[in-house]
């Protein structure tokens, strides 16, 4: 049931808020393929974020691009997350990709490419991090270990990341999106199934590439990335993994509001404020 109301919301979300429309400030152009849902305008901004003329104060020299789920968009779910990583001083960017990020990943990631180019070259910093909530936080890894990004990734956070895949396909809630019928409508939810050529692709090797930082924070009570554990990445000295609970136990946060959880944010920040990944040992406050 849990499943089913986190799905049912992710469709309400898509069908019924705002969307961007290709071409609007702060978006890269939609994927071809994807859910065929009308993209109109007016969607706004995440809090502090898409501010094209901000420069990266010293002590915050790499901007931050967060990078939705699917079926999500640039700011819903986000406001809280951008709000909290403009207040410590960085410069925020979110994009839209991917219709709503159900297109083919890897086209998705060429699209973060590009929003990638146009944040540095706006701001004119080296590098940025980035912060990404399920998808979102796994499909930056394809363009850092295919695609170039290793050399201009600082950080990467993961929320709730589908690094591994989920087991939730045919025969569950999810099976509407997952089914052959649906392929052209979301491929990129085939493509986050536990073994798909595409996941096993991306961990083939070395899962966490180049002198990039990587952070992964997973919640117990996750019914989308199942089991939670898979979004896990391989140990290393730049890998730190965490689950929301460890930390902090009452922390009801499941998998459609990681983004807004405030021990999540605190995860965020605390990767994005220090070199290399969050500490191992870091205690948000509850």
């Amino acid at each position: 049931m849990r499943a089913l109301v986190s799905v049912l919301t992710f469709v309400l979300l898509a069908v019924l808020g705002p969307a961007s429309a290709a071409g609007t400030t702060g978006t890269a152009a939609a994927a071809p393929s994807g859910f065929p849902l009308p993209l109109p305008g007016g969607l706004g901004e995440p809090t502090g974020a898409n501010d094209w003329d901000c420069q990266p104060p010293r002590k915050r020299p790499t901007p931050v691009v967060i990078v939705h789920g699917t079926i999500g968009d640039r700011k819903s779910l986000l406001d809280p997350l951008s709000a909290a990583i403009k207040a410590k001083g960085f410069c925020v960017f979110s994009l839209d990709y991917g219709n709503r990020g159900t297109g083919d990943i890897v086209a998705s990631a060429r699209q973060l490419k590009k929003f990638t180019k146009r944040v540095l070259k706006a701001t004119g910093a080296a590098k940025v991090s980035m912060v990404g909530h399920s998808q979102g936080g796994m499909m930056p890894r394809h363009y850092i270990k295919f695609l170039g990004g290793a050399k201009v990734v600082d950080d990467l956070v993961g929320l709730a990341p589908s690094n591994h895949g989920t087991v939730l396909t045919g025969g569950t809630a999810l099976s509407i999106l997952t089914g052959p019928l649906f392929e052209g409508i979301c491929r990129a939810c085939n493509q986050q199934a536990i073994g798909s050529p595409f996941l096993e692709r991306l961990n083939a090797g070395d899962e966490t590439p180049g002198r990039v930082s990587y952070t992964q924070v997973t919640t117990a009570y996750d019914e989308v990335v199942v089991p939670h554990l898979s979004g896990y990445l391989r140990p290393g000295p730049r890998t730190t993994n965490t689950t929301l609970q460890d930390s902090c136990p009452g922390d009801p946060a499941e998998h459609l509001l990681i983004p807004m959880s405030r021990t999540a944010i605190a995860w965020t920040l605390e990767a994005l404020t220090r070199p290399g990944p969050a500490r191992k040992d870091f205690r948000p406050p509850c």
